[in-house]
């Protein structure tokens, strides 16, 4: 097993497509010792995984670490913790739909919507400066700048502030990797005491003096005399920072380098514009940005004869899931315009990602902008992958008109 399914390795990393293909040739759930955890790469289980409520992003709603036959994490590690675990992405009910419900009452359509204009104004302007430099690196000039901007807009946080957005995002969700070392633990801490403490002060002013932003309006929820604690504004406000650019940037990246090695089907898009939402969708199910989401099984499952007991944590493999062909014709294929595609990469059930209504606007506005100002873009050098699995995504992406 270890041989097909090594997440450490440069090869696997570089493509893993081939090894969730021998993974799901060999049956449907499988145990992987190095993480203990049990692999299921089938979209009929993934799916069906992520709805079922004996499993859940956390246990502690329900037992204690010794009772559920856990080690609590190491105290120096608790501002990750604290932080980690008041956001409604780790909560389960009845915690978990009432955040929810309040966010949404600050997140609504209708403000998605309001911003559509900015997404699309601040995408033609950063291609511009590509286009005005002659190329460059597409993460850094363009994917990654685009959808923190946009978060950022959203909570309120002042253009002055953003820089340091980017770096406590990526220290904190270093964490989600498979066993990430101790140094990672210790700089997702740092990031979380700082972030929070500039959060905490954020929210204090907006207290005093609210505005027309999210900050404000989470401030403001409140359903049925609930409102949401400080703690868990804060880990919304970090969740959605986190959450609002990390797989926006990498399915950017992630999508132009499958369709720099596609001429073909990018040479179709550059002709048929219409073809851009069928687009959006595809290039996420190709290459999927958040390739593995967990769950701690709450109750005994069973998955195709073999039993799960409760106790055990299930890796569900979301790259492999959009990669099968139970699902999906010809997977290995890339094809713009794939009418049948439900994939699962914005998650499913109770979890399904808030924010996807925003990712696919301000991926649609990025991919419409460089096709439309850049239409002779192409790659300059070949791509490194960053040396992580869960979070699936390039160095950079150097590129030339």
């Amino acid at each position: 097993m270890a041989e097909t399914f090594d997440p450490w390795s440069p090869g696997f990393l570089a493509d893993p497509y081939p090894a969730y293909a021998e993974l799901r040739a060999r049956g449907r759930v499988h145990w992987f010792e190095p993480t203990r955890q049990w692999l299921v790469p089938h979209h009929v289980d993934v799916s069906a995984l992520l709805r079922d409520r004996r499993l859940g992003r956390t246990y502690l709603h329900r037992f204690t670490h010794e009772e559920f036959g856990r080690t609590a994490p190491p105290p120096a590690h608790e501002p990750f913790h604290v932080l980690n675990d008041h956001g409604m992405l780790d909560m389960e009910p009845p915690d978990h739909p009432r955040i929810r419900r309040l966010v949404s009452k600050a997140f609504t359509p209708r403000t998605v919507d309001r911003l559509r204009p900015y997404v699309h104004g601040l995408a033609g302007e950063l291609v511009g400066r590509l286009v005005a430099d002659g190329g460059g690196d597409l993460l850094s000039t363009v994917a990654e700048p685009l959808p923190v901007a946009v978060i950022a807009e959203m909570l309120g946080i002042p253009e002055s502030d953003r820089a340091q957005l980017r770096p406590w995002s990526a220290d904190i969700c270093g964490m989600y990797e498979l066993n990430p070392p101790e140094e990672t633990a210790a700089k997702a801490v740092t990031a979380s005491v700082e972030f929070s403490a500039y959060l905490r002060e954020l929210i204090a002013a907006r207290r005093k003096e609210p505005g027309d932003d999210l900050i404000s309006g989470l401030i403001a929820a409140y359903d049925e005399g609930e409102r949401l604690s400080e703690q868990e504004m804060i880990s919304t406000c970090v969740l959605l920072l986190n959450a609002g650019h990390e797989a926006t940037v990498n399915a950017t990246v992630n999508g132009w380098y499958a369709l720099f090695r596609h001429p073909g089907q990018l040479a179709a898009l550059r002709a048929d514009r219409s073809m851009l939402s069928t687009a959006v969708e595809e290039l996420m199910r190709y290459d999927t940005p958040l390739q593995l989401f967990e769950r701690w099984v709450l109750d005994d499952i069973e998955i195709d004869g073999t039993n799960v007991p409760r106790g055990s944590e299930v890796a569900l493999l979301f790259g492999s899931a959009n990669r099968d062909p139970d699902v999906f014709d010809r997977p290995d294929t890339l094809d713009l315009s794939r009418q049948d595609n439900p994939h699962i990469s914005f998650s499913a059930g109770i979890h399904y990602c808030i924010g996807a209504p925003l990712a696919r606007i301000e991926l649609a506005a990025s991919l419409g902008a460089l096709l439309d100002r850049a239409p002779t873009l192409r790659l300059a050098e070949e791509p490194e992958r960053k040396p992580n699995f869960v979070i699936r995504g390039l160095q950079e992406l150097i590129v030339e008109l």
